[in-house]
């Protein structure tokens, strides 16, 4: 059978960083990975596994690093051709941009047109796995899923869910939401490599009626996830209290209609409350960390205190409201997110939030982010050396962190060496 050494440097995670600190990553100077079926097969030092693998095809990387595959925990797809729209706040970028540019997503081509861009984006910048909203359409999973599948990529998403506070051809109903994501979930959860997401957009954009439909279906179907919006910002949680004025928090507009678990995915969550916390401890929900975008329409700064432990915490861009593709700069407003909050991430916390965390999420980490043995081989391999500004500071590195920190904070797509899917080799640098 056919076998691919890759041999490179290797970072690779023994613990949870977040918890355990930088001890918990381990790195190899001079490292290997064997590929064999799409899986890692192998791995250690790379003079020991190419006298073991003698007949493996050779990529030598040199001072490259080879990485998991970014895994991106939060992104709508569908905001791609409106990504970096100039100077509004969440509600007003809903009405002003996104939503009109969403209307355009029943028209099955142009769908299709906007998921190939997206997926060539995000494979340039080493971007391995993405969990996206859609839109109400069931044609924009249709053509996210059809896309992600030509490619071979794990991906995951769902129909996104609205039935008022939006406009007039993007609402559905309660019936509606519950009928097209059924259907959708039965027509792509599990095939290939693909995952079926429940999806209500956040609790402005759903009734009562379709949260508590959408929390049937959820309990139907208990190995799907769940993905929505949380306390993102203050004005929108006075939205929420004056649409709820029963619940007790935010968070209580979702557990009440059975959209709280294991399995939630709760993206942004930057201005919770005390019991909110409690409650999302207490049943191993996920939070995702979307930094780009919190800044980018200004609202606020989440917490990263409350990774590891009891919180799973996910990694994203966030793209539209996000203003990059790239994980990369994604870990760097991270760390600029973790200064402004007193806590300064470590290259090793970051590029595992981006990677393992964000796998851990999305309850795939037995499947990806990780290099070792039997995982599913998407990798990407950096070169900490891609531009002048990156590489003269590189040079004076003692340390693999020293050398990796300048491309986490100014590296983009010219760092991505080589991206594989499942082994393949679907780009280079």
């Amino acid at each position: 059978m056919a076998e691919t050494l890759l041999i490179g440097q290797l970072v690779r995670f023994d613990a949870d960083p977040l918890v355990e600190g930088p001890a918990a990553a381990r790195h190899d100077a001079r490292g290997a990975v064997l590929i064999r079926d799409g899986k890692i097969a192998d791995i250690g030092q790379a003079d020991d596994l190419r006298a073991r693998h003698t007949g493996a095809e050779l990529v030598d990387h040199g001072q490259r690093l080879i990485l998991p595959g970014f895994i991106d925990a939060h992104a709508h797809y569908p905001q791609t051709g409106i990504i970096a729209s100039w100077g509004k706040r969440l509600i007003d970028w809903l009405n002003s941009y996104t939503f009109p540019e969403e209307m355009r997503f029943g028209d099955r081509a142009y769908a299709a047109e906007v998921a190939r861009r997206y997926f060539d984006l995000t494979l340039a910048n080493g971007t391995t796995t993405v969990a996206s909203y859609c839109t109400i359409h069931p044609e924009s999973v249709d053509a996210y899923f059809e896309q992600a599948r030509a490619r071979g990529l794990r991906a995951l998403a769902g129909k996104t869910c609205m039935d008022r506070n939006a406009p007039d051809g993007l609402r559905d109903s309660a019936q509606a939401a519950y009928d097209d994501s059924k259907t959708l979930l039965h027509k792509w959860h599990g095939v290939d490599r693909l995952s079926y997401i429940i999806t209500p957009r956040f609790s402005p954009t759903s009734t009562p009626g379709q949260l508590s439909a959408l929390g049937a279906l959820w309990a139907e179907h208990p190995d799907c996830l769940m993905q929505t919006h949380l306390s993102e910002q203050t004005d929108e949680i006075a939205w929420v209290k004056g649409l709820f004025p029963e619940a007790r928090d935010y968070l209580d507009t979702y557990e009440a209609h059975g959209l709280l678990g294991a399995g939630g995915l709760y993206g942004h969550a930057i201005h919770l409350e005390p019991r909110e916390l409690d409650r999302l401890r207490e049943v191993g929900a996920a939070l995702v960390h979307c930094p780009t975008s919190n800044t980018f329409i200004g609202s606020g700064l989440f917490d990263m205190g409350l990774a590891g432990g009891a919180i799973r915490v996910g990694l994203a861009t966030d793209t539209g409201g996000g203003s990059s593709f790239s994980m990369l700069r994604t870990m760097a407003a991270a760390y600029e997110i973790g200064q402004l909050r007193g806590r300064a991430l470590h290259p090793a916390q970051l590029i595992w939030l981006a990677t393992e965390g964000s796998a851990r999420a999305l309850r795939i980490a037995d499947k990806v982010g990780r290099i070792a043995l039997g995982m599913e081989a998407d990798l990407v391999v950096l070169d900490l050396g891609s531009t002048p500004a990156i590489e003269q500071r590189a040079r004076r590195a003692d340390t693999i962190w020293e050398a990796l920190f300048p491309t986490i904070m100014m590296g983009d797509d010219r760092a991505i060496a080589e991206v594989r899917i499942a082994g393949r080799t679907v780009q280079a640098g």
